[in-house]
């Protein structure tokens, strides 16, 4: 999995660093940001802009896309994973993305 964020639709609210500081950071400027290993991610509109999710973060990470009042978290999952989750039972856990 896969999360960016389309920093021209973000409010700046911060409930994405609320739900999962590990994934997301609010600058200096405000806006949100994804964040890897601890660092910024923060080359909007690029592919150094797109963070890999660690496994225990991923519940925390949709949750966070799910409730942004700016709905500029996005989230890309691989067929591998789909695949996986498929294999180990867990397609079926409830957990929708907008």
């Amino acid at each position: 999995m896969r999360v960016w964020i389309d920093q021209d639709l973000c409010t700046g609210d911060g409930l994405c660093v609320d739900h999962c500081p590990d994934a997301f950071v609010q600058l200096e400027d405000g806006i949100a940001y994804v964040a890897e290993r601890g660092v910024a991610l923060n080359d909007p509109g690029s592919s150094g802009s797109l963070a890999i999710v660690e496994q225990r973060n991923r519940l925390a990470v949709v949750q966070a896309a799910e409730v942004c009042p700016g709905e500029c978290i996005f989230i890309e999952i691989d067929d591998e994973e789909l695949v996986g989750e498929f294999a180990a039972g867990k397609a079926n856990d409830p957990i929708s993305v907008q």
